[in-house]
Order: C-alpha cells, then structure tokens, then sequence
C-alpha cells in the first residue's frame, strides 16, 4: 500500500510503501492524533518514519500505479 503524507512547511511529501491495510493506517492516524503523539510508520524496507501528527496537512492512501510496459495508452 502506496501513502503519501503532507507536512507543514515542507515542499516535498513523504512517500512509503508500507504492508498495512487503509483501514489499519486510517486507525494508526486516528489513535495519534487522538494522543496527540507522533504518526510511527514501518516501510517494507524496515525503516521506521515518526511524524509529529501536528504537522501532517493531509494523508493520502492508495495502491501504487503499476507501470504500464509496451505502446498502450491505457
């Protein structure tokens, strides 16, 4: 599962690839912001990423696009 995540003053989004359902990182971010603690994410690669969920502007959630091989325009 693809998640883009948004910070405040920050240009670029964070991207991971993470092994978590929509509703798993949906109850993640719901419990952080509710605690008032950092968003913790886990990657496939076993890096661990810690946003404080103060600063996330928005969080987008959603399955990486596959890449297309040939001449299709589909």
């Amino acid at each position: 599962m693809e998640i883009k995540i948004g910070v405040q003053h920050s240009p670029r989004e964070i991207v991971l690839d993470v092994d978590k359902t929509a509703d798993q990182i949906s109850k993640l971010l719901a419990e952080a912001a509710t605690k008032g603690s950092a968003l913790i994410l886990e990657d496939t690669k076993g890096r661990r990423v810690l946003i404080p969920v103060d600063k996330v502007s928005y969080v987008e959630i959603g399955e990486p696009n596959k890449g297309h091989v040939g001449f299709g325009t589909s």
